[in-house]
């Protein structure tokens, strides 16, 4: 079995878009709903704080990609940095999160490509998950390319729908309303919530091992591709207030249609159905990159099976990895509800994050490009946002994390003094 080093072939460009393919989607076309739920139009001041934890979120894990360029992202850095348990810790809540988020993804799609019965969007999205699975194992290059191309259709798509709300003649700022809803309580879950949106620069991190001059890269393709998704959500967040308002859209599983039917440019339904259906694909297509990479580093250490560290020696991917990840989120996008899945996601990667900025607070000054008051506030901050997620989305979590971690201290036992 070959267990040797993946190929560098991916650029600044290439890093910067499979980041913004891994923001875009994930949360303007899933994430708004449950955000108007737990704050209203307060969901804008929910969003400016996901942007800034996630900013330091960044920032930490490109100082740390910088020091560690290779597959496995925070749960490397953690091994480095703090220990083996630390780092184990931020990989079982990458991989058990994340492999959630593609659930999510593809389960997005099938709601937006195919308007007919339950158990037809079940199977088209299981199809697209074996199919983007497919495409990765064909290698690293073919999964910048489409996504580059998938991020483009969505962003036209999203442009699209903000002018037609902006020119649909029934946007109003009177529809700003209910910014108080849930208090300080409901704004913090709604940034909770939102982070999943967020979450993609690290897909950035934990392709280290494949990018060219990652000391330089990675350090300027993460906060690059983190700035644009925050614009990007800004336009779209306060046109969909705007249209609809925050009932509204709290009330809706596809925000997005909602509010350019409120709009009045009901019309554009088959732009939203094409660029939510594209946008989600490019965040699936990453997240399994992101996800098999992770495997990889674990496998190395002996922390997942030793089988999951194999590399194709043609395409050079970690082909054992994603061939279990599609199984895995074939037998999810199957058998569970797309309801919940966000929080419990959110919880996977707010620990994930907590962890690199407490690994990045440890780096000495020869390896530091950014103060340490950051980490700190990153910190400090994912840890508020996991403790006002919704309970359910908590004692998941807190569940997931319980099993990973009696699972490794069964199999591997401290030795003995």
């Amino acid at each position: 079995m070959n267990q040797g080093a993946l190929a560098r072939r991916l650029g600044t460009g290439d890093a910067v878009v499979i980041g913004l393919g891994s923001m875009i989607g994930a949360g303007v076309f899933a994430a708004f709903g449950p955000a108007a739920r737990a704050a209203g139009s307060g969901l804008l001041i929910g969003l400016a704080i996901a942007a800034v934890i996630a900013y330091c979120n960044a920032t930490a894990s490109a100082q740390l990609a910088a020091a560690y360029p290779t597959s496995g992202g925070t749960y490397v850095y953690g091994r480095e940095r703090l220990g083996e348990w630390w780092g184990f810790t931020a990989g079982w809540g990458f991989v058990v999160g994340k492999t959630a988020s593609c659930a999510a993804m593809a389960l997005t799609f099938a709601s937006y490509a195919v308007p007919g019965p339950w158990w037809a969007q079940r199977v088209v999205a299981v199809a697209a998950v074996v199919g983007l699975a497919a495409l990765n194992y064909r290698g690293v290059t073919r999964t910048a390319q489409l996504t580059r191309i998938l991020v483009a259709c969505s962003l036209l798509a999203l442009a699209v729908v903000v002018v037609g709300i902006a020119v649909g003649g029934h946007a109003t700022p009177a529809n700003l309303t209910g910014w108080g809803t849930g208090g300080v309580y409901g704004i913090l879950q709604a940034a909770g919530l939102l982070f999943f949106a967020f979450a993609g620069y690290a897909r950035i991190a934990t392709m280290g091992e494949e990018v060219r001059d990652p000391r330089r890269t990675i350090p300027r393709a993460i906060p690059i591709a983190l700035f644009g998704a925050v614009a990007v959500y800004l336009v779209v967040a306060v046109a969909a207030l705007l249209a609809a308002g925050p009932d509204r859209l709290a009330a809706a599983t596809a925000p997005l249609t909602i509010a350019v039917q409120a709009a009045g440019a009901g019309g554009l339904d088959p732009v939203v159905r094409i660029g939510a259906a594209l946008a989600s694909l490019g965040a699936l297509l990453a997240l399994i990159a992101g996800i098999g990479r992770t495997s990889l580093a674990m496998a190395r250490q002996r922390d997942l099976p030793s089988w999951l560290a194999a590399v194709h020696p043609r395409f050079q991917v970690p082909h054992h990895a994603e061939i279990a990840l599609a199984v895995v989120v074939s037998v999810v996008v199957a058998t569970v509800d797309l309801r919940g899945v966000i929080g419990f996601s959110s919880f996977g990667v707010l620990i994930y994050y907590a962890i690199a900025n407490a690994s990045a607070f440890t780096q000495p000054a020869d390896q530091r490009r950014w103060p340490r008051w950051l980490n700190v506030l990153g910190g400090v901050g994912c840890l508020v946002l996991v403790a006002t997620l919704p309970w359910q989305s908590v004692v998941a979590g807190a569940a997931m994390f319980a099993v990973g971690l009696a699972g490794r201290a069964v199999s591997r036992p401290a030795p003995a003094p």
